[in-house]
């Protein structure tokens, strides 16, 4: 049974390092959710076990994110902001420095992909109308998207599971985060700061803003009253973030159909798939011997600095949400912080380090912008490694 358990685990972590398998149209969500059933199916753990293996409180409160970034997505409160920003009358320099600001503050609060599908395009364009060359402002849109997200226990998928799994303080997590973040934010701007240049002006239509005041407020308020009982209270954060869902949902004008139509389904069944595949693998006894192992040849695990750069390197290697799932049963409490902030900040080592990345080079070649992997490369590598070191030193 553990060379049939092994065997599955290799193969569902080939596929998030590759993004898919061989002659097989599958992408991670589908390799997962096939691991999951292999284990099931194969005996390797019984169906009250793969249901207990699923960490509800991290679906759920992963789940009410969603709809409350959909809330502040349809009621236009993105685009806005972008618009807002990019009419001011601020030098490049100014800009930027105001624009890496705000795009980490709305990730730490929404995500980081949802802030950069909205922002990418409308930016874009603000930038042909002003002459500004987009690619600078393009990285640290990404750039600053992953930084900012590290900022809070909601920012992203992997530092929602840290939380909930090690069940750490909202407030506590953020007094530890919080000095490695300005860093960061401080080291994208130095870096894309010399890279502004002038561009050619180009005619863009700036069509009126679809910004609708009152779902945009109502969003607001509610993240408000959630984030203060995250920070002042000790009620279950998922009990807390699903009550807030539910009040945006119950909407005269945006019919649900909308809302939960932008919550990312594929990524919930990610988790669900991984939980399962990692619960079977921690049950064969298998990650305990070969740590064991690992520490009998001299390789100090135990040692912070040497476990959070394995979870940096990890998560470039098969992404940050199934590397921080293989490390966390064998992850102290004392260590969560850390692991939070090497994970998502790894996510700027390469263009393919983070799903944010790829959303702006998507977006940006729909707009006849290439954003290579050495463009990206020149900001993205020595941000990574030194916020990897102000992790190691301030986390």
């Amino acid at each position: 049974m553990d060379l049939f358990v092994a065997s599955v685990f290799c193969i569902v972590y080939l596929g998030m390092a590759l993004g898919g398998l061989p002659l097989l149209q599958l992408d991670r969500t589908g390799i997962a959710l096939l691991g999951a059933i292999a284990m099931v199916a194969g005996g390797a753990l019984r169906i009250d076990q793969a249901r207990s293996a699923v960490h509800l409180p991290t679906l759920l409160l992963l789940f009410s994110f969603m709809v409350i970034s959909a809330q502040m997505r349809l009621g236009g409160f993105y685009d806005e902001v972008a618009r807002r920003i990019a009419r001011q009358r601020w030098s490049d320099g100014t800009m930027l420095a105001v624009w890496i600001v705000v795009v980490a503050a709305m990730s730490a609060v929404f995500g980081n992909d949802i802030v950069c599908l909205a922002a990418t395009p409308i930016l874009i364009d603000a930038l042909r109308r002003r002459g500004s060359a987009p690619l600078p402002f393009l990285i640290a849109l990404a750039c600053a998207a992953n930084v900012g997200s590290a900022a809070t226990l909601v920012g992203n998928p992997q530092n929602i599971l840290i939380g909930e799994s090690l069940h750490l303080s909202f407030g506590g997590y953020l007094r530890t985060a919080w000095p490695p973040v300005l860093g960061g934010l401080l080291l994208t701007w130095l870096l894309l700061r010399p890279r502004l240049r002038r561009a050619e002006r180009v005619a863009v239509a700036d069509p009126a803003a679809d910004f609708d005041r009152w779902q945009s407020a109502k969003g607001g308020l509610v993240v408000a009253v959630v984030g203060a009982l995250f920070l002042f209270s000790d009620l279950p954060r998922d009990v807390v973030a699903l009550a807030g869902a539910g009040v945006l949902l119950s909407s005269r004008k945006l019919h649900s159909r909308q809302m939960l139509g932008l919550v990312d389904w594929n990524l919930l069944v990610l988790f669900i798939g991984l939980f399962v595949v990692n619960a079977a693998l921690q049950q064969s006894g298998l990650p305990q011997r070969a740590l064991q192992q690992l520490m009998a040849w001299g390789i100090p695990l135990q040692h912070h600095a040497v476990w959070l750069t394995l979870g940096f390197v990890l998560s470039n290697l098969v992404s940050n949400v199934p590397a921080v799932m293989l490390l966390m049963p064998s992850t102290p409490a004392g260590l969560g912080p850390g692991l939070a902030l090497a994970t998502t900040f790894a996510g700027n080592l390469f263009l393919v380090g983070s799903i944010a990345n790829l959303i702006v080079a998507d977006a940006a070649q729909h707009r006849g912008l290439q954003l290579g992997w050495r463009e990206h490369a020149r900001t993205g590598v020595p941000l990574a490694l030194c916020t990897l070191v102000l992790t190691l030193w301030l986390a």
